[in-house]
């Protein structure tokens, strides 16, 4: 009986140390995990979570440059007495529909400031509250960087007036009371979105921040400022956001505020912008309206729309949808709406005088 005694002892034993053994590699397995990696390790759900972005190593000029965009992002608003927006005029010449704009703005002489860049000839006004508000301008060519530089030139003149709390590139008395900006960027895997991008653009500029957009924007005097602070981001694409195959045929307009924002304050922006742009006729140019195709029905049609729509450039063409939201609300996307012909011009006069925005 003792043999079999002593062999009965044994077992025990033997169990608690394989049992001890598992438990020492299953708590080193949990306990050993590299500080970059928050997914799970022992769960069957771990393989279908995507590995984790690698933190990349920032250049001397990008810590610079995002340190002061940090501070500017971050700083509080600065309040005026007598807030007002700036509407900013990005033209070649005269303004077709000054008429309509003097009657948009009537009756609020005191809350907004005009900003007419016109690129290729000297501007003649017909109404007296244009007078007076051009800056000086340089040669614009469209697709190229100088859109840009129209649009950085046009905010630096805004910005002097400390009044300026919104500055609208070509909006209703809510934007005072939102403080966010309106820039339209969205993720397109297409060939006219992450198609356009060049590792040119590396290392400050990485293909997964790129986004693409409508050139039309509202933004608040923070992002103004940040716009013009910026050169490094705004370098890479002087040098590598051209038309032509060598650069992919990007185009600054489409893609610099879209990208910028995207990498510096995602949340800061609506990713939508308040001009209505109808790219629906798949052409390179959006749909143009004409005397004809004006009426109070597409007035009206416009102003209800509440959901922002892009659709990819890619074979799928994609639909992304997204609710328009102002402070939490659900609200009509569109303050403005272009291309319409100078011909229409008294048919939306006519318009103007019994529409009113819901």
């Amino acid at each position: 009986m003792a043999p079999r005694n002593r062999t009965s002892s044994r077992r025990p034993l033997w169990v608690i140390i394989l049992i001890a053994f598992v438990c020492a590699i299953v708590t080193g397995a949990y306990l050993y995990k590299p500080q970059h990696y928050t997914g799970c390790y022992l769960s069957n759900s771990c393989g279908s979570q995507p590995p984790p972005v690698p933190v990349r190593v920032y250049t001397d000029d990008e810590i610079a440059a995002r340190a002061v965009m940090r501070d500017i992002v971050l700083s509080p608003p600065v309040h005026s007495k007598n807030p007002k927006i700036a509407f900013m005029f990005l033209t070649p010449s005269s303004l077709p529909f000054e008429k309509l704009w003097e009657k948009f703005f009537m009756g609020h002489e005191d809350r907004y400031t005009i900003y007419v860049h016109a690129s290729r000839e000297k501007t003649v006004h017909a109404s007296p509250i244009f007078a007076g508000r051009d800056i000086r301008s340089e040669k614009v060519v469209w697709g190229t960087v100088t859109m840009i530089d129209a649009e950085r030139r046009l905010l630096a003149n805004a910005l002097q007036d400390a009044d300026n709390q919104h500055f609208v590139l070509l909006s209703e008395s809510y934007l005072m009371e939102t403080n966010i900006s309106f820039v339209d960027s969205f993720d397109d895997p297409g060939p006219h979105g992450a198609g356009r991008y060049s590792e040119h653009m590396l290392p400050e500029i990485v293909k997964r921040d790129w986004r693409k957009g409508a050139q039309w924007f509202t933004v608040k005097r923070q992002h103004a400022v940040l716009i013009l602070v910026d050169t490094l981001y705004y370098g890479k694409f002087k040098r590598y956001c051209k038309p032509g195959n060598e650069y992919h045929n990007c185009y600054s307009d489409e893609h610099y505020l879209p990208t910028l924002f995207n990498m510096v304050d995602p949340t800061g922006i609506a990713n939508w912008s308040v001009t209505r742009v109808d790219w629906s006729e798949g052409k390179w140019h959006p749909k143009v309206y004409r005397a004809v195709d004006t009426s109070f029905e597409l007035l009206k049609s416009i102003a209800s729309i509440d959901e922002s729509i892009h659709v990819t450039s890619n074979a799928k063409h994609e639909m992304q949808r997204r609710p328009c939201m102002w402070n939490g609300m659900k609200r009509p996307c569109y303050l403005f709406a272009r291309k319409f012909y100078p011909e229409a011009l008294d048919t939306l006069m006519n318009i103007f005088s019994n529409f009113t925005v819901i």
